[in-house]
């Protein structure tokens, strides 16, 4: 009887099967745009890393638009990039001009992630890596000015590239994106190798019509992100967990930067501090925000300042971040209490500091989420003054544990994510100016081959025995002369002094001594 009823019964759940699988593959967000070019190219390349097919530039609808002089070689080329140990799209091949050329993207109305993708190497005599400076304007708006890609990529240690922008286009037509070389150095042209245009949520950044805006960090009054507003990502990181690749984003290829990443913000005592395992058992419950905020594991791990309770109170978690100055920055902190102790308001309650001054008097995370497991975010606009250089400033982000015990259960601080976005100005500017060159690596001294140590030794011996028989040589000359000259002086004055006190050696004898001055 089993056996004739199991086909029909697989035939049933077949289709529900089939749903189940569908659910748990589909991302939690599908953009409308998820246009990718590789410039340079022709044709369709994957990109086994983020699962994208690149299309090329060449021939396509998405080849540029150039300012065609008499000159031909300031026309556009494209060229391949010399062996490294970057080998995946779109860093492979470049489109590269003296002179300034533009691409025009067909898109819908709606806010967009714009990415674009840097490879700054020697791709032929003609382009050297040196001569890498350039602008970018996109939409009415200065991305880059002036950008010296190989001096950014070997300030940052890294081969490649990203600049991650967020605009929103209001015509619902196309969004043109300009290339121009800069005239502060001879022969300097504008490359690129790959752009990235993807759709995301309405006012995921952006304040929402209904919204009264964000907390503005030392002022009053709410402060509103319009879409008059563009803006780059700066630093986005899983803090406490893993690197995060745009694959494994809710469906915007959004990339988030590991716990070792977070160590280079955090000031000494801090990067001592404790990294919270990863609670991969927790279930949980998107209530405050949409699921598509932040990756789940984002919300799974964090970092806190551990159990010592008398040590928390006396210091502050402290991450540092260099940005540009004279610029407001949108800075978005991720939360989810996944300790299973921490339940109730006031469990854990901390200070929240941004740029030194009082963001949050009394952050609990239990009471914005309503619970253990709910995400939530809180967001802060801070402007950033010049330095006195006017070079990079540093943002400062202290959680400070509650110094009223009878506040909190836990004296403790949790941070699991954080994102900080620059925010252009009146002007429509987003650029900053270039990092300082690395400095030099010093030389290291060559250290000599046991081979070459051999063969200096007979010769230190040959010369060292030269020396020696030079020197006595001359002592023995030198003898002689003074013996003469007062064996004269004392045979004039008394010579019968000399007689039968001295030595007298002949000639033969004095060979003799030194082996005949070997």
């Amino acid at each position: 009887m089993k056996k004739l009823l199991l086909p029909p019964m697989s035939l049933y759940l077949l289709p529900l099967f089939l749903q189940i699988a569908t659910l748990l593959s589909a991302p939690i967000y599908t953009p409308v745009e998820d246009i990718t070019i590789n410039c340079g190219s022709s044709g369709t390349s994957p990109n086994i890393y983020d699962n994208q097919n690149w299309t090329g530039d060449i021939n396509s609808k998405f080849s540029p638009i150039e300012l065609h002089q008499d000159n031909t070689n300031t026309s556009s080329q494209v060229r391949e990039a010399p062996p490294s140990s970057v080998s995946q799209v779109p860093y492979t091949t470049a489109r590269l001009s003296l002179s300034e050329f533009s691409y025009k993207v067909p898109l819908s109305i709606g806010q967009k992630f714009i990415r674009l993708y840097f490879h700054p190497v020697s791709y032929d005599p003609s382009f050297d890596r040196s001569k890498t400076l350039f602008s970018v304007r996109a939409g009415g708006f200065t991305l880059l000015h002036d950008f010296n890609a190989s001096v950014t990529a070997d300030a940052s240690e890294t081969e490649t590239l990203i600049r991650e922008f967020c605009l929103n286009i209001d015509d619902g037509h196309s969004l043109t994106i300009t290339f121009t070389p800069s005239r502060a150095i001879p022969d300097a042209y504008a490359f690129v190798n790959g752009i990235e245009i993807v759709s995301m949520p309405t006012n995921l950044y952006y304040t929402a019509s209904e919204s009264h805006g964000v907390d503005y960090v030392g002022n009053e009054v709410n402060y509103r992100i319009e879409n008059i507003t563009a803006m780059e990502m700066v630093y986005r990181i899983n803090v406490g967990g893993s690197a995060l690749s745009f694959d494994q984003d809710t469906g915007m290829y959004r990339n988030w930067g590991s716990v070792v990443d977070e160590q280079k913000y955090l000031d000494d005592l801090s990067s001592r501090w404790t990294v919270l395992p990863q609670n991969v058992s927790l279930q949980l419950n998107f209530v405050k925000i949409p699921e598509y905020s932040a990756p789940q594991v984002v919300y799974q791990t964090g970092r806190s300042m551990g159990s010592n309770h008398t040590r928390n109170k006396s210091y502050k978690l402290t991450w540092e971040f260099p940005v540009d100055p004279k610029f407001l920055y949108l800075l978005r902190l991720h939360f989810c209490e996944f300790e299973p102790e921490i339940m109730d308001p006031g469990d854990r309650s901390f200070l929240i500091y941004v740029e030194n001054q009082l963001a949050e008097p009394q952050a609990d995370i239990i009471v914005w989420s309503g619970g253990n497991g709910r995400p939530v975010y809180r967001d802060y606009v801070v402007f950033m003054p010049a330095g006195p250089d006017q070079k990079k400033v540093k943002l400062f982000l202290a959680l400070q544990a509650n110094p009223r015990d009878w506040m909190t259960a836990y004296n403790d601080v949790l941070l699991n994510g954080l994102e900080l976005f620059k925010l252009s100005d009146t002007n429509g500017n987003l650029a900053g100016p270039n990092p300082d060159p690395p400095p030099p690596k010093p030389m290291q001294p060559k250290t000599p081959s046991k081979e070459s140590k051999k063969k200096s030794t007979p010769m230190l011996a040959t010369v060292a025995g030269a020396v020696s028989a030079i020197l006595v040589l001359f002592c023995v000359l030198g003898f002689l002369v003074f013996r003469r000259r007062r064996r004269s002086k004392d045979t004039d004055d008394d010579s019968f002094l000399l007689s039968g006190l001295c030595r007298e050696f002949s000639l033969s004898e004095i060979k003799a001594a030194p082996k005949n001055f070997n």
